[in-house]
């Protein structure tokens, strides 16, 4: 099955340049070929591809498949990025196949890395829902100073999940399914113990990923699956 990312696809039955590329010069698709799009907004589409040259590919939709969502709630990870962006990126890919709603790059007291190019986490981003068959693109936001971050409105749940010493349940008990939920996730250095009391003071409650120690970028998977399988 080929899948094609089409954002504007309900006012523009043409792929976009890159995905085009893909279809018509990559896997030689041609005029009559049936293809399969997606929105990133919920939607399927089957499609025929109506023109086909070098630099374009129009189609004509012939079904709209609205998708269910595969969980409840809204998923957000507040993450540190890693100083190695292969190991941020691996997070991307992977937390996209298990299913997410929204990802936050967050600029702690101790994070090696201040500065994050979007640009290409998001087309990790999509390619990572095309090969896992979702219709739901995760929105993807700019790097945040923690302070700003912690202090903004959320529905729902908050998290933390740090390595400092006190009372931290395991997230699995302490998490409603169906509803929103948000988790800060920290560096390699973990977040300071003031970022942790700062969060507390806004209703982040401390939460604990298990015993073993985990690095950031696992963590973070840990944390998306978890928060997932509770609202599957």
């Amino acid at each position: 099955m080929h899948i094609f990312y089409t954002p504007d696809i309900q006012t523009c039955a043409e792929l976009p340049e890159e995905e085009a590329a893909h279809a018509v010069r990559v896997l030689r698709l041609q005029t009559g070929d049936e293809v399969t799009l997606t929105d990133g907004k919920g939607n399927f589409y089957r499609a025929e591809i109506s023109t086909a040259t070098n630099k374009r590919c129009l189609v004509r939709i012939l079904e709209t498949i609205p998708q269910a969502p595969l969980w409840t709630g809204h998923l957000h990870i507040a993450l540190a990025p890693t100083k190695n962006m292969d190991r941020t990126e691996w997070f991307a890919e992977k937390a996209t196949e298990i299913g997410f709603d929204e990802l936050t790059f967050l600029n702690c007291r101790f994070s090696e890395r201040k500065v994050v190019k979007t640009e290409r986490i998001s087309k990790i981003l999509v390619s990572a829902i095309k090969q896992s068959l979702k219709a739901r693109m995760p929105r993807l936001n700019e790097m945040t100073d923690f302070k700003q971050f912690v202090a903004q409105p959320f529905e729902g749940q908050k998290f933390i999940a740090h390595c400092y010493e006190g009372e931290k349940p395991l997230l699995k008990d302490v998490l409603t399914p169906g509803l929103d939920a948000v988790i800060l996730i920290g560096p390699e250095g973990d977040f300071s113990e003031e970022e942790v009391k700062t969060a507390e003071a806004h209703g982040f409650r401390p939460v604990s990923l298990g015993k073993s120690r985990l690095r950031t970028e696992t963590a973070a998977l840990v944390a998306c699956h978890l928060l997932n399988l509770q609202n599957q």
